[in-house]
């Protein structure tokens, strides 16, 4: 666990939320879980460029692995793949996944402030995917735990959310980039209420979710701080989903009938706005050998 015993409770309130929605998500268009079964759901593109061509025969460890639809993904490259995630329901579904698509991967129940204690080895590649870091408290005790993880010269990759994208008001209508939440890490979290997930799917009774920013720096020093070395920083103009209201839709995807979450499509700022936020980064680190 993190080093403040205070951030259990905000850990338990999470876990509510994530509980609640894994049958929305399995249910989603948003996921398409029978696309996915049909081999139509794959990585974003620039996973698939950047980490794709290394997992081959690698053991891939994917912490904050909701119900492991990116894991296997990575299980179909030729990873051999195991998943951690603090929701059982999320675990569970993951393992169904697993058994209805024929892809094998291993799934574990644990914080991810648990995982070296909980999985007792280590991985060629750890990998992280968008949405996770917000819902962590203390990067710099997350990038210890992924160091603990990985064997010597392995690989950290992560695809996340740019931090800028989060402070943008997600809200307005006037096409404006608006920033309204916080950029930096701080002790307390942002605490948010709603009766919807992110993707398609029936309202609930609202709920709480406490999560946090981590600036790019923040990020970036507390993986050297770590011990591993930075082979790249990447900042990118698209996204993987509709973040903002005027976003365009790049190329080719699965339409459905929520334009908002189309699978396999990319989204920019229109031309005019285009350049002036980063919308997502990768990070590939390695840690040094012994």
């Amino acid at each position: 666990m993190p080093p403040d015993p205070k951030h259990a409770a905000h850990f338990d309130t999470n876990r509510q939320w994530w509980d609640g929605v894994v049958p929305i998500h399995e249910a989603s268009r948003g996921y398409n879980r029978p696309g996915f079964l049909r081999g139509e759901k794959p990585l974003c593109p620039v996973e698939h460029a950047e980490l794709g061509p290394l997992v081959a025969g690698k053991k891939l460890l994917h912490l904050q692995c909701h119900f492991g639809m990116d894991t296997l993904n990575w299980a179909r490259l030729g990873a051999t793949v195991t998943g951690l995630d603090f929701s059982l329901p999320a675990i569970e579904a993951a393992r169904r996944l697993s058994a209805d698509s024929g892809i094998p991967g291993r799934f574990v129940q644990s914080n991810v402030y648990d995982a070296a204690a909980a999985l007792g080895e280590k991985f060629d590649i750890v990998y992280t995917g968008i949405g996770a870091l917000n819902w962590l408290p203390d990067i710099r005790a997350w990038a210890r735990v992924v160091a603990s993880c990985l064997s010597d010269n392995g690989l950290l990759y992560l695809y996340e959310g740019h931090p800028m994208l989060w402070t943008l008001d997600q809200e307005r209508d006037d096409d404006l980039l608006v920033v309204s939440e916080r950029y930096f890490e701080e002790p307390e979290p942002m605490v948010f209420e709603g009766d919807t997930t992110y993707v398609d799917g029936p309202k609930f009774e609202p709920r709480r979710t406490c999560e946090w920013n981590h600036g790019l720096g923040e990020i970036v020093t507390a993986v050297v701080d770590a011990g591993l070395r930075i082979a790249f920083v990447h900042e990118h103009r698209e996204v993987p989903w509709q973040a903002l209201p005027m976003m365009e839709a790049v190329g080719p995807g699965t339409a459905g009938a929520d334009g908002r979450y189309q699978s396999n499509r990319m989204w920019r700022l229109p031309e005019a706005q285009r350049n002036l936020v980063p919308l997502m980064y990768s990070l590939l680190a390695v840690k040094s050998g012994a």
